[in-house]
């Protein structure tokens, strides 16, 4: 595992969301919705709609759910699946640690949930 800083702890709000562009295995940006829950836990999940394929982190968070701003698509951002349609298909889910005010990311393994 290769853990990546993606944002400082201070960065993000309970119930926000980022867009980080991390790099990939193959040197190829990707793009990470960086997300804060309610209970000011972080989450990473790929930053594109299963659905629309649009950046979720334009979307509102609530609680664990971050909705895909163009169709309403729900997404729980502990696991990656989709809890309203019209979306059927889960996004990817990265590992995330907090070190100090650094919250880094791991997109080099394979993800959980999503395709």
């Amino acid at each position: 595992m290769t853990f990546q800083t993606a944002c400082l702890t201070d960065d993000l709000a309970p119930e926000e969301a980022m867009l980080v562009e991390l790099d990939g295995v193959d040197g190829a940006p990707v793009p990470v919705a960086l997300v804060r829950d309610a209970d000011g836990d972080y989450h990473a999940i790929s930053d594109i709609c299963s659905h629309g394929q649009v950046s979720l982190s334009d979307g509102e968070v609530e609680g664990c759910l971050v909705e895909c701003w163009l169709h309403g698509s729900q997404f729980d951002v502990r696991t990656g699946q989709p809890v309203q349609l019209p979306a059927i298909r889960p996004v990817p889910v990265y590992p995330v640690n907090v070190e100090g005010d650094k919250v880094l990311v791991d997109i080099d393994g394979q993800p959980a949930g999503g395709s």
